[in-house]
């Protein structure tokens, strides 16, 4: 019907079920997606972000995390999407870039040019406003700690992400229109994006 919003499962992937795992008595959230975990966790004023590129540049990052340009992250649903697609790419040994952290982001960006879509959806040198994100962390206390300390930063709740988003840049990045956004959402419309691009 006119007017009714894009449900968004006619876009995300048939067998993506995604659950939260919340620590108690943390900010950092552990989604279930097909069997596997990935955790989320929010900054800003994030300070160290060169630092942070330097050591994924160099493959010394440890733990390896995923950091992402959250400005560009409305909700968690279309990163769960990405997880999802970069798992089933692992599972059948297709993986585009190096390592999975960096699938992530590449299949975030919802792009096929692989440098473009790392630049554009992962951190820069000034990044202040990062989203971490870990596949198959422990959920030990500890594990979850030595991620949030390879940020000097300030944990916020992932809930602030709807808030902070950017949507013009949103919108420019995934070439979604006002008239699109009449009958979806911004979270909506950048998983239709992911999970429709190979099909492109």
């Amino acid at each position: 019907m006119p007017g009714d919003r894009t449900d968004i499962r006619q876009c995300a992937p048939a067998d993506l079920q995604c659950k939260s795992l919340q620590l108690e008595d943390a900010i950092m959230k552990a989604f279930e997606v097909n069997g596997n975990t990935v955790s989320l966790a929010l900054f800003t004023e994030v300070t160290n972000s060169k630092e942070l590129l330097d050591s994924m540049q160099s493959g010394t990052l440890d733990p390896e995390v995923a950091f992402l340009n959250a400005s560009l992250i409305p909700d968690v649903f279309p990163l769960l999407a990405a997880a999802h697609k970069t798992l089933v790419a692992k599972s059948r040994e297709s993986l585009t870039t190096r390592t999975l952290h960096s699938e992530l982001v590449y299949n975030y960006s919802g792009s096929k040019h692989i440098t473009e879509s790392l630049k554009r959806c992962g951190i820069s040198e000034s990044s202040t406003y990062v989203l971490a994100a870990r596949f198959n962390a422990s959920s030990d206390e500890i594990e979850q700690k030595a991620v949030e300390k390879l940020i000097n930063g300030k944990e916020i709740d992932l809930e602030e992400l709807g808030g902070r988003a950017d949507q013009a840049q949103i919108q420019k990045h995934y070439k979604i229109t006002s008239v699109e956004l009449g009958i979806s959402s911004l979270a909506d419309a950048i998983t239709c994006r992911i999970a429709s691009r190979d099909a492109l």
